[in-house]
């Protein structure tokens, strides 16, 4: 099972000195993959919890790409109507091959209605435009060989059922994101439920959970995955492995945008659970 980190790659604390550092430490510690989010036009809603200075990701792991040299590199997750599905499958193929196959496109509907309005997208749309983003992508790769440099992996992103049907119906490991482990074993029935429907494989699992470390173990209710004692940390991680998880992703921000201007305390929480991990 590999494991990955989300890097913060927006707020006040974000500029390229410490993404550089991002990539470095967690190279350095072992970690399979460094992802991050996507956002385009920074609109009230986005923000409120990613505000400005919020960096392109394609642009920036293509940049972190040159700086690092083992790891994987992703989106976790990209809104894909925001973009046309020919200008994303030539980016994130070129992506691809000159990272020398490191990509991992994560990708899901978005949720900003804002952010769609001001790029002209329909949000009530968004989900059928997914649907057909994803479709154009893999007839790009597999038909034209402009665009074809070894077929980019996708993770469909989103914790909704019918993000579930859309993992199942491409083929795709479902990405769900930040939730409790209960939720959890609920879904992973629901995904079976939705694979013996459609006459589909169960997909593969890329769960992506928070990494909170507390001194004193988390006993409420809706305390999410990767939140607590660091035995609690590991026992979430190993019921997600015998789940199934092919990857599982941390996600260190705690949703202060004030916390990247410190990434040395999520740096930290990082070396702790590599010792452990990796």
């Amino acid at each position: 099972m590999r494991i990955g980190v989300n890097v913060p790659n927006f707020g006040p604390g974000t500029n390229p000195d410490h993404l550089a550092r991002w990539a470095e430490t967690v190279e350095g510690l072992g970690f399979d993959l460094l992802m991050m989010s996507d956002h385009v036009a920074i609109t009230p809603d986005v923000a409120d919890q990613y505000p400005a200075p919020f960096y392109e990701p394609f642009t920036t792991l293509a940049w972190m790409a040159g700086i690092t040299t083992r790891i994987q590199l992703g989106t976790t997750v990209l809104i894909t109507p925001y973009r046309h599905p020919l200008l994303v499958a030539r980016m994130a193929a070129n992506l691809h091959e000159l990272s020398g196959g490191r990509l991992v496109l994560g990708m899901g509907v978005g949720w900003a209605r804002e952010e769609f309005e001001a790029l002209g997208v329909p949000f009530e749309r968004r989900g059928a435009l997914t649907d057909d983003h994803l479709r154009t992508l893999r007839a790009a790769w597999e038909n034209d060989a402009d665009y074809r440099s070894g077929q980019v992996p996708i993770w469909i992103g989103g914790n909704s059922d019918a993000a579930m049907r859309r993992a199942v119906r491409f083929g795709a490991p479902w990405h769900p994101l930040r939730f409790t482990m209960p939720w959890f074993r609920d879904a992973l029935v629901r995904l079976e439920e939705v694979s013996a429907q459609l006459g589909l494989p169960v997909p593969g699992l890329a769960p992506r959970i928070r990494l909170r470390l507390t001194d004193e173990p988390v006993e409420h209710a809706d305390r999410r995955a990767g939140e607590g004692t660091v035995e609690q940390f590991l026992d979430d991680v190993e019921e997600l492995r015998l789940a199934g998880a092919e990857s599982v992703l941390l996600d260190p921000y705690h949703g202060d945008p004030n916390e990247t201007l410190r990434p040395e305390v999520a740096w930290q929480a990082l070396t702790t659970v590599a010792a452990h991990l990796t």
